[in-house]
């Protein structure tokens, strides 16, 4: 079928868009829109992530689980939010962490966009979520999409950091090749979490000195 992606993924996810299950998947989000669900992001930022950072122009990946499912948060990027929306928990031990490592003021928004165009790929594991009700697409058929992602990257790419904050995102180390690219793990930022280890894991200076250290240019993380 086709889907309205940047070239480069649509090329090398060519297999995924052409099966069955991804056939099924988007019928399943076209019965919840027939019958008046609501779902985030909205249509046009369902493949942000993708749009904001072609294939070869990724550095670093960050897996999120699924979209935010409150009105207005969710833009398609991982733990992103709009400008004028209010960063969430997560995202603001995140900033929290970015100032105790790289010494940077938080800023006054949680839109991570200028990371997405640097080379941060900020995918969710669903791509879709229905209103009010987390995780609620976890079992339509984006978890597929999203491993052979993550796989695609793994496989035909090299040199890239992979930052695993949580249990369901360490799930993923299974896809990548360790001696081929840096993969740091870490407790989710969530407030139920970060103190268990990813408040103080300096996740950020190590991606940019293994980036500098294979003559990648750095991540400038400032917002």
């Amino acid at each position: 079928m086709s889907v309205q992606i940047e070239s480069s993924w649509k090329a090398v996810l060519k297999k995924e868009f052409n099966a069955d299950y991804f056939q099924q998947l988007a019928n399943h989000l076209r019965t919840e829109k027939e019958l008046k669900k609501t779902i985030y992001p909205p249509g046009p930022l369902i493949f942000n992530a993708y749009n904001s950072t072609p294939f070869e122009q990724v550095k670093v990946v960050i897996i999120g689980q699924d979209p935010y499912h409150g009105p207005e948060q969710a833009h398609g990027l991982s733990f992103s939010v709009p400008d004028g929306v209010p960063p969430p928990p997560s995202l603001q031990n995140i900033f929290k962490e970015l100032e105790s490592d790289l010494g940077l003021r938080r800023p006054n928004h949680g839109n991570l966009t200028h990371w997405a165009n640097q080379g941060v790929f900020l995918l969710n594991a669903s791509l879709t979520v229905r209103a009010g009700e987390a995780m609620s697409h976890a079992q339509i058929g984006w978890a597929q999409f999203t491993d052979a992602t993550i796989h695609a990257l793994a496989s035909k790419r090299s040199h890239l950091v992979f930052l695993l904050w949580g249990k369901f995102a360490q799930e993923k180390a299974k896809y990548i090749d360790a001696q081929k690219h840096l993969v740091l793990k870490a407790a989710h930022p969530s407030p139920l979490s970060a103190h268990n280890g990813f408040l103080g894991c300096r996740h950020f200076s190590q991606t940019n000195a293994y980036l500098v250290a294979n003559r990648i240019q750095p991540i400038d993380w400032s917002l």
